[in-house]
């Protein structure tokens, strides 16, 4: 159960949750389902917490009426492996200019990093850093690697990198510290688009090796 000094108010339309990481996803979707869901601006995911941003400020205690309804969903209350959005696959080729560093400081061939990275289970856990810059967790333990001790001024879209147990499909011309591993033809962030990123928290990703 969620403690009353997790739900922190922030500023005047906003509400924010600490959640353990694991549930995020079930929440978020289950605010999707809501009919609540018309109340809010916004809702912002990060790596252990949700922010709920209304629309006006007087419905702020209708909403925080409704996060509490969340508190008492068990279902949403204690950690899961569920799998709770759409799943994505995104093609990718294994020819990152850090690919041949990465599998030296691993001990490993090039091979071995693009089967065990292409293998793994994959999921968007949250959204920051930039606009459609998804963190996505899955990444083995055995491909885990501090982030660059120099970061590059700009990275171009399509750029998939990892640092930690986590993987970044870059948006574009943002700056980037992650090892890049490959690349995607994909298109994954359009600002043209009604709903710009293709991504969203709780989806499943593929990402299927292709070889050139």
């Amino acid at each position: 159960m969620i403690e009353l000094d997790t739900l922190h108010r922030a500023g005047d339309r906003g509400w924010l949750v600490d959640l353990e990481p694991k549930v995020i996803p079930a929440w978020i979707a289950a605010v999707r389902r809501s009919e609540w869901a018309a109340l809010l601006q916004d809702v912002v995911p990060a790596a252990a917490s949700i922010l709920f941003i209304a629309h006006r400020s007087h419905d702020m205690p209708v909403l925080e009426n409704h996060i509490r309804g969340l508190v008492q969903n068990s279902s949403l209350t204690q950690a899961t492996e569920q799998h709770h959005g759409n799943t994505v696959t995104i093609p990718v080729v294994y020819d990152g200019e850090d690919l041949d560093d990465v599998a030296a400081a691993l001990n490993m061939t090039v091979q071995d990093v693009a089967d065990m990275h292409s293998a793994a289970t994959h999921t968007v856990g949250f959204f920051g850093f930039a606009p459609g810059f998804a963190y996505i967790d899955g990444c083995p333990d055995q491909l885990a690697l501090p982030r660059r001790t120099s970061p590059r001024p700009k990275v171009d879209a399509g750029a998939i990198a990892i640092a930690g147990t986590q993987t970044v499909v870059y948006p574009g011309r943002t700056p980037g510290g992650w090892h890049i591993i490959g690349h995607t033809d994909a298109v994954l962030w359009n600002t043209e688009w009604d709903n710009p990123s293709r991504l969203a928290v709780g989806d499943r990703i593929v990402f299927e090796r292709v070889i050139r």
